[in-house]
């Protein structure tokens, strides 16, 4: 299963306790469907929840029996597609005349008379969700989209989702001829799917995204040390080569005296940090005290001339 189906199948429990909600939700379902006109009625989808989520609906709230056939699509991963059609010029006429629609428009537009209530949106929204939507695994995006059929129908839904009460911000886009209202971000797709009625959904994406968080926080303080341990190391290694150079040219006799003792140290604790040899010196010294007499013997070392 994935995180779109167990969103979907977490929409399909939430039963509209008030009619005008059930009749909003059904709505949603036939609206955003395959087709909607005086001809055909009809919703295709993978999801069997959502099948008998519209097939319940359709009968409790306009009065009318959808006929559900279920094909198999994908014969490797076991999955079928069903097909939600209102059969009978008669039942058709009652969807007409149920939620306003004349079937002779040019493009589907949102009838806002058939959410007459602030509940009936969310109601509305899911059942177009569950007709067109899907949202991405958040282990890989924080998205979610619906896919229209019609330009202005599209347009619609971006105006009804900007005025729902979340900041949401929509998006629209044209995808192969269709047209696609999204959402992203984790926190705008979180409150939506809780707006919808997936709350265990939503509070999925939101561990994932705090584990994510956690772990990038991790990624960095580590990449952070290691960097800071690879450059260490290439210092210490660049001071060990010019004390080497010292001694076997001039010896570290030449040095002037406080840079001697800092050179025997840094022979015999190579892996020392400069901290620590700073604290063993007598008197101690501060890290960018024994920073800058070490950087002193390098440059001692580099105006050697070379051996031959």
């Amino acid at each position: 299963m994935s995180f779109a189906s167990d969103a979907k199948n977490e929409m399909c429990k939430v039963m509209p306790q008030n009619s005008c909600c059930q009749k909003a939700e059904c709505y949603g379902l036939l609206l955003f469907g395959r087709s909607f006109s005086k001809s055909s009625v009809c919703m295709v989808t993978e999801n069997a929840a959502a099948a008998r989520c519209l097939a319940l609906l359709a009968a409790q709230s306009i009065g009318v029996i959808a006929d559900v056939r279920s094909v198999l699509s994908h014969r490797k991963e076991n999955k079928n597609t069903f097909t939600i059609t209102i059969e009978g010029d008669n039942q058709r006429q009652m969807i007409q005349e149920q939620f306003g629609h004349t079937f002779d428009e040019l493009n589907l537009r949102i009838r806002r008379s058939n959410l007459p209530n602030e509940c009936c949106v969310s109601a509305f929204l899911r059942g177009a969700f569950l007709c067109c939507g899907s949202v991405t695994d958040p282990n890989k995006d924080y998205h979610l989209e619906f896919v229209a059929p019609y330009h202005n129908l599209a347009k619609d839904l971006v105006t009804l989702l900007e005025v729902c009460g979340l900041d949401l911000q929509p998006g629209l886009t044209n995808r192969k001829g269709s047209f696609v209202v999204y959402i992203k971000g984790s926190e705008r797709v979180t409150d939506l799917l809780a707006f919808l009625g997936a709350q265990a959904a939503a509070m999925e994406l939101m561990q994932i995204k705090m584990l994510k968080e956690v772990r990038n926080s991790v990624n960095r303080k580590t990449n952070f040390e290691t960097a800071n341990l690879d450059k260490t190391a290439s210092a210490a290694a660049k001071q060990l080569l010019a004390i080497q150079r010292i001694v076997e040219t001039t010896g570290l006799g030449e040095l002037p005296e406080e840079l001697q003792e800092l050179a025997e140290l840094r022979r015999q604790n190579p892996d020392m940090s400069l901290r620590e040899l700073g604290q063993i010196l007598e008197p101690p010294l501060s890290r960018s005290g024994v920073n800058h007499r070490l950087q002193r013997i390098v440059d001692f070392a580099e105006q050697l001339p070379d051996r031959s």
